[in-house]
């Protein structure tokens, strides 16, 4: 799965919106925009710290649910 996607799903099951993860991961709003819209590749860096923020290993970012 995208990560776009798979973001945007973990997101949503948090009840988070865009505004409070990207201050829970400690990034600008308009980075988790952008990548939600695939506007943007997100860098290792940003992808540790929202999977932080979502309480998740960063693998599973890329990885679709079972």
């Amino acid at each position: 799965m995208q990560v776009q996607i798979r973001l945007k799903q973990l997101r949503e099951s948090r009840f988070l919106t865009q505004r409070e993860l990207a201050a829970k991961a400690q990034v600008g709003i308009s980075t988790i925009v952008r990548i939600e819209k695939g506007q943007q590749v997100p860098t290792f860096k940003t992808i540790k710290r929202l999977a932080s923020a979502l309480a998740i290993d960063p693998s599973e970012l890329a990885q679709p649910d079972d």
